[in-house]
C-alpha cells in the first residue's frame, strides 16, 4: 500500500498539508466538505504537490516537517 503526503491550494490562496492513501478519493472529500475542517470553507481545492511514501510513519514524519515549513518554503517546494 502506498502512503502520500499531498499540498492543496485552498480558494483562498492558503495551502493545506495532508496525508492520505487514497489522493482520489481524499481531494475528492475536501472539495465535497467532508474533508479537513480547515478546508471546508476554502473550497474548491487544487492539488499541488505530492510524495509518495512506502510506510506510513514516513509519509507522516514527512507530512509534520511539510507543516513546520514557512509560506514561503512551502511555495518553493510546490514550485519544484
Amino acid at each position: 500500500m502506498s502512503h502520500y503526503v499531498y499540498v492543496l491550494e485552498c480558494a483562498d490562496g492558503s495551502l493545506y498539508t495532508g496525508y492520505t492513501t487514497d489522493l482520489e478519493r481524499r481531494i475528492g472529500e475536501h472539495n465535497d466538505g467532508a474533508g479537513a475542517k480547515y478546508t471546508r470553507g476554502r473550497t474548491p481545492v487544487e492539488l499541488v504537490y505530492t510524495e509518495r511514501f512506502e510506510s506510513r510513519s514516513a509519509a507522516m514524519s514527512r507530512e509534520y516537517a511539510i507543516k513546520r515549513l514557512s509560506r514561503a518554503e512551502k511555495e518553493a517546494l510546490v514550485d519544484d
